[in-house]
C-alpha cells in the first residue's frame, strides 16, 4: 500500500535551523516582555515611594491632632506639589540664565585652560603631540550640542513623572483596595502572613524614604552654606541639586560634584575648583560618618557593598530610573527573603528583619 503520510518538503537541516530561529525569537520576546514588566514595576515602586510616606504622614497627623486622614493627605500633597513647583521654578529661572552666560564664556574658558596647561611641563609635552583641547572636546559647538542633548531627555522624564504622580495619588487614596486585591491572590491559609509581609514592606519603604530625605536635607544645606562662604555663584541651585541627587546612594554624591567643579573652574580657576571639591568631599564624609549611622540605627540599615552591587546590576539593565530605585528594590528583596525563606522555610526566627 502506498504511504499516504505527508512528507515535509524541507530538509532536516532547514527544519533544525527554523526551530533554532523560532526558539531564539521566543526567548527574545520573553526577555522583552520581562523588561517591559520590570519597567512598569519600577514606575509602580516610584509611585509607592511617594504614596506610602504621604499616607503615613496623614495617619500621623490624624493621630496627633485629630485631622481627618483625607484632609491631612490633601494638605501633605499640596505641600509636596508646592515644594516641587518652587524647585522647578528655581532651576528653570536660574539655570537658563547661567547656561546662556556659560555659552558665552566657554570659548574664553577653553583658551584660558589651554594657556594654563601649556605653561606646565606635561602641558608642553601635550602641545608637542599637537594636542588641542577644542579637538579633544569635539569643538565648542559640538560640546554644547552634547550638553544640550542631555536636556532633550527632559520630556520623557516629565512623562514618567506625570504617570508616577497620578499613580501615587490613586495608591494613596485607596491603599486598602489595592492591598486586598494583591493579598487575594494568596491562598487563604497564607493571607494573614501576606498582610504581615505587606506591613513590613510598607514600613521599610517609608523608613528608607525618611532616611534619604534627612540625608538630602543635610547635604543640601551644608553645600549651600559652604558654596556661599566660598563666594560661588548659584550656590542655592548647586546645593539643591546636591541634595536631590543624594537620593541615589553612592553614585549621587559623585554626580553632584561635576557641575559645581566645572562652574568653579570657569569662574575661579583651579584653586576654586579644588576648594569646591574638598567641600563636597567633606559634606559627604560628614553625612556618611554622622548622619547615616544614626539613621541606620533608628530606621533601616543595608550593607553599602550590597547597595553598590545592586546599583551596578539593576542600573546596567534599566538605566537611570533603575539606578535611582536600586536601594529600595534591594530592601524589598531582603525583607522577602528573610520573612518568606529564612523565617517560614528554614524556621530561623533569629534573623532580624
Amino acid at each position: 500500500m502506498e504511504n499516504l503520510t505527508p512528507r515535509s518538503s524541507l530538509s532536516p537541516y532547514v527544519q533544525r535551523v527554523l526551530i533554532a530561529v523560532s526558539l531564539t525569537l521566543l526567548v527574545l520576546a520573553l526577555a522583552g516582555l520581562l523588561g517591559l514588566a520590570f519597567g512598569v514595576f519600577l514606575r509602580l515602586l516610584a509611585a509607592l515611594l511617594i504614596a506610602l510616606p504621604l499616607r503615613a504622614g496623614a495617619a500621623w497627623l490624624h493621630r496627633r491632632i485629630g485631622l481627618p486622614e483625607g484632609l491631612a493627605l490633601a494638605l501633605l500633597a499640596l505641600v509636596v506639589l508646592a515644594s516641587l513647583g518652587s524647585m522647578g521654578w528655581l532651576f528653570s529661572a536660574k539655570l537658563s540664565a547661567q547656561v546662556s552666560v556659560l555659552k558665552e564664556q566657554l570659548p574664553a574658558a577653553i583658551r584660558t585652560v589651554q594657556a594654563r596647561v601649556s605653561g606646565t611641563e606635561w602641558g608642553q609635552w601635550l602641545a608637542g603631540e599637537n594636542f588641542d583641547l577644542r579637538k579633544a572636546m569635539g569643538g565648542t559647538s559640538e560640546w554644547l550640542g552634547r550638553a544640550t542633548g542631555i536636556f532633550s531627555t527632559t520630556l520623557s522624564i516629565l512623562a514618567d513623572g506625570y504617570v508616577i504622580l497620578f499613580l501615587a495619588v490613586f495608591l494613596a487614596l485607596q491603599p486598602k483596595t489595592y492591598r486586598a486585591g494583591l493579598v487575594m491572590l494568596v491562598p487563604k491559609a497564607g493571607r494573614a502572613r501576606a498582610h504581615e509581609v505587606c506591613d513590613k514592606l510598607s514600613d521599610t519603604l517609608v523608613k528608607w524614604v525618611l532616611g534619604r530625605l534627612a540625608s538630602m536635607v543635610f547635604v543640601g544645606v551644608l553645600t549651600v552654606v559652604g558654596l556661599s562662604f566660598l563666594g560661588m555663584p548659584l550656590a542655592a541651585v548647586l546645593g539643591l541639586f546636591a541634595g536631590l541627587v543624594t537620593f541615589i546612594p553612592n553614585i549621587g554624591p559623585v554626580v553632584s560634584m561635576v557641575p559645581a567643579i566645572l562652574l568653579a573652574f570657569f569662574n575661579g580657576g583651579p584653586h576654586m575648583a579644588l576648594y569646591v571639591l574638598l567641600l563636597y568631599l567633606a559634606a559627604q564624609t560628614l553625612e556618611s560618618a554622622a548622619v547615616s549611622p544614626v539613621l541606620q540605627q533608628r530606621l533601616i540599615s543595608l550593607p553599602p557593598a550590597l547597595i553598590l552591587v545592586g546599583q551596578l546590576i539593576i542600573g546596567s539593565f534599566t538605566g537611570l530610573l533603575g539606578l535611582t530605585l536600586a536601594t529600595p528594590i534591594i530592601a524589598i528583596i531582603t525583607v522577602l527573603v528573610k520573612m518568606l525563606y529564612v523565617h517560614d522555610v528554614l524556621g530561623d526566627d533569629t534573623a532580624d528583619v
